[in-house]
């Protein structure tokens, strides 16, 4: 979601997306660790590959994904809501 869209949103709807922001972290932040641990795993074992690879890309995506948290993070800022 871009900031304009955020800008059009209630104080309510984005202390609701805020809200789902935290459990989304959350989330993420097992996942990675998760993918962390089968790369430790894979290079533990000295099996470089694909199955190496897949866990570094689902890294990177959960990573791109948390910085375009950030909009919604500022707009609540502005609007001292948080």
């Amino acid at each position: 979601m871009n900031r304009k869209e955020l800008l059009e949103l209630s104080d309510e709807q984005l202390l609701k997306k805020a809200k789902k922001l935290k459990s989304d972290s959350i989330i993420n932040a097992l996942l990675i660790g998760f993918c962390i641990g089968i790369i430790i795993w894979s290079v533990a074992k000295n099996t470089w590959g694909f199955f190496t690879l897949i866990p570094l890309f689902f890294i990177y995506k959960m990573v791109n994904n948390s910085k375009n948290d950030k909009e919604l993070k500022e707009v609540l800022k502005e609007r001292n809501l948080k």
